[in-house]
Formats: C-alpha cells, structure tokens, sequence
C-alpha cells in the first residue's frame, strides 16, 4: 500500500501552526471585510446633493459585495478548523471613513474608499504570498477577492480623478 504523503496538505496535523497563521490573516481580512460594510453604509446613507448619487449607489453594491467576502473568509476560517471571532472581538482601524462634518463632502468618502481598498489589498496580497504553494484553495479565493477589490480601487480613484479634473477635490 502507498504511503499518502501529507507534508503539503494544509489540512494535515503536522501543519497546524502554518494553519493557525493564515486563519490569523483570514479573521483579520474578515474583520476588515465587516468594518468596510459599516462604513460603507454610513457613506451610502448620510451624504447630500446631486454629485453624492452615483458613488452612493455604487457603495450600495459594493456593500453586498464586501458582505459575500466577509461570508467565504468566515466560511475558510471554519474550514481551516478556526473559530470565527464574534462582535467582543472586534476593534476598528478604518477612522478614515468615519463620517464626514459637512454631509455633501463625497470627496471625504472617496478618500476614504481608497484608503480601505489600498489596505485590503495589501493585507490579501500578503495572504496570497502566505497561502502560495501552502493553501491553493485559500490562495485561489483570495486572489478572486484581490481581484474584486483592485476594481474598487480602480473605480473609485476614477471618481477622485474626475473631482480633481473640475476643481471639487
């Protein structure tokens, strides 16, 4: 009988502690994942005037998406035999997207899109790197999610570009 080889099975016991290390990375992106949500829903919701529409209904999209991340990093958590943390455990990074003084500063809420967008990709990119030739299904999710986030980051510089171009930024 052949003898399986288990030294490149993330799931085997003599990779626990490389495990634990990357459920570590996914609850921090998870977390990063739930911040954004909330944030998102207090830049979707609280801004005024015409120019704030199309970003607020692209954060409302957004949120949705952010939301189904949070819900397959929690799902590998889980598989990785991590426990997914609950509220207690939850402590906030994001102050640059905390509402704005003035409710028609869509500039501020841009700004602040960029910024979460740019730490989520580094921190994923850091995952990618972690997870490569160690964890090809954590590897390959996180790669779709960088994916998605590059885009975000994308449309959102693109509204700042457009701000700047008249003047408004």
């Amino acid at each position: 009988m052949a003898q399986v080889k288990t030294h490149g099975d993330i799931m085997a016991a003599e990779n626990a502690a490389k495990r634990e290390e990357i459920v570590e990375l996914l609850k921090r992106a998870y977390w990063m994942e739930i911040e954004s949500v909330m944030s998102y829903i207090a830049s979707l919701v609280n801004p005024d005037g015409v120019r704030a529409q199309e970003v607020k209904e692209t954060l409302e999209a957004d949120v949705q998406e952010e939301l189904g991340h949070a819900q397959r990093f929690a799902a590998r958590i889980k598989e990785l035999y991590g426990v997914v943390p609950g509220s207690e455990q939850f402590s906030s990074e994001q102050s640059y997207l905390q509402p704005a003084a003035d409710q028609v500063d869509i500039v501020h809420v841009i700004k602040g899109v960029i910024a979460a967008e740019k730490g989520a990709i580094e921190h994923y990119s850091r995952i990618v790197e972690e997870t490569d030739g160690v964890d090809p299904v954590t590897n390959d999710m996180v790669i779709e999610i960088l994916h998605d986030e590059q885009g975000h980051l994308r449309l959102f510089e693109g509204f700042l570009r457009e701000y700047e171009a008249t003047g408004l930024a």
